[in-house]
């Protein structure tokens, strides 16, 4: 049996629901997303994600979306959860260290490579398949952890150099 049209959908099972276009006009483009209408075979299911993105002041649509997204990310990588912060939801192991901070502690610096997985495990106080399972994530996800990581390094570095100015001050 093929997916039926949207408009075709209102008793069937989710499974039979085909997805169509919707456009959102931004500035001087149209960008077309794909929507998806879903059931829910249960009203407490739904009524717990109303309850949850009105409580977060968020569209029903955006938090699905976000749990959508996450939960696969989790499915596929199952040391992963995701965890709320000051900068957004970020992830982390479970358990354990955000996969920022093991990726900013194994990339990079003077630890010879072969080592560098073990060195990371004792500092940060987690296993060898915790340290392989951040790096598996970040294999996935290499350009948005870059971004954060670079993200963290300016910020740093604007810190720094508010911190800098005011020692200046003091010294006058």
């Amino acid at each position: 049996m093929g997916l039926a049209p949207w408009w075709q959908c209102r008793h069937m099972p989710v499974r039979d629901v085909a997805w169509f276009p919707s456009t959102r006009t931004t500035g001087d483009y149209t960008e077309v997303m794909p929507v998806v209408s879903v059931r829910f075979s249960s009203e407490s299911v739904y009524q717990r994600l109303k309850a949850n993105a009105s409580a977060r002041r968020q569209a029903i649509s955006s938090l699905a979306e976000r749990l959508i997204d996450e939960g696969l990310r989790m499915d596929n990588h199952p040391a992963i959860v995701f965890r709320d912060g000051p900068t957004g939801r970020r992830p982390a192991l479970a358990g354990g260290p955000e996969i920022i901070d093991v990726i900013g502690a194994i990339v990079g610096g003077d630890v010879p490579v072969d080592q560098r997985r073990t060195r990371v495990a004792e500092l940060m106080a987690i296993s060898v398949a915790q340290v392989d399972a951040s790096l598996a994530y970040y294999a996935d996800y290499t350009a948005e952890i870059d971004a954060a990581l670079a993200e963290r390094a300016r910020v740093a570095d604007e810190a720094e150099a508010a911190w800098r100015r005011r020692q200046a001050l003091l010294e006058t």
